[in-house]
């Protein structure tokens, strides 16, 4: 069997870095843009960006429903800041109108830790899933204007939290099945391991 082609929905945010990371851990990737290269992939990450702006791109270029019905069918799908937005059930603080893809059964905060000039960056230390195949060498996490996990369904597992701080607690990482999504972005750091756990699900799916 051929190695999985990892799609990166590639109509706004940092694509280029995704599919870096992705040829550093030895994996096939492919810019999705249209229905069509959709269907060419094995799964799809959602990166980070503007999620108000990917909603509205995503509907302008008639792949909502599609990205809906492939997440629901079983495709592997990880989403990075705004794409766990994108993934999220429900949201908090959306825009009128804001829709998302879903798949993931969490409440999501936008924007929670502040605005641009709140980015930062912290250690944060893997924990079920991600630990096992991660190690207990802390994450070296970025956030820019990330949002954060406010609740989660019986069917997700936490895999980080920030550890310090006003926001100490607050979940940063889920996995919920073969959906994985990070408030922060592995793709801007030279660590490979979040990377190397999807693809990993992806092998396995």
């Amino acid at each position: 069997m051929s190695d999985p082609v990892i799609g990166v929905l590639a109509l706004q945010g940092d694509v280029r870095e995704h599919q870096r990371m992705l040829a550093a851990v030895g994996a096939r990737s492919a810019a999705v843009r249209t229905e069509p290269e959709l269907a060419a992939v094995d799964a799809i990450i959602i990166p980070g960006g503007e999620s108000t702006t990917m909603d509205k791109l995503v509907r302008a270029f008639g792949l909502l429903e599609p990205l809906r019905s492939r997440i629901a069918a079983g495709m592997p799908a990880y989403g990075s800041c705004a794409g766990m937005i994108m993934l999220a059930d429900t949201l908090v603080d959306a825009i009128d109108g804001q829709q998302t893809i879903g798949g993931i059964d969490i409440v999501v905060r936008r924007n929670a830790f502040g605005r641009q000039v709140d980015s930062f960056e912290t250690p944060l230390r893997p924990a079920g899933a991600l630990a096992e195949r991660a190690g207990p060498v802390q994450l070296h996490a970025v956030f820019i204007r990330a949002p954060w996990v406010e609740s989660l369904g019986p069917r997700v597992e936490p895999l980080a939290s920030v550890e310090a701080g006003p926001a100490a607690g607050r979940i940063v990482a889920v996995r919920q099945g073969v959906l994985l999504a990070t408030s922060f972005h592995p793709e801007l750091t030279g660590d490979t391991r979040v990377h190397e756990f999807f693809v990993e699900t992806v092998r396995a799916a």
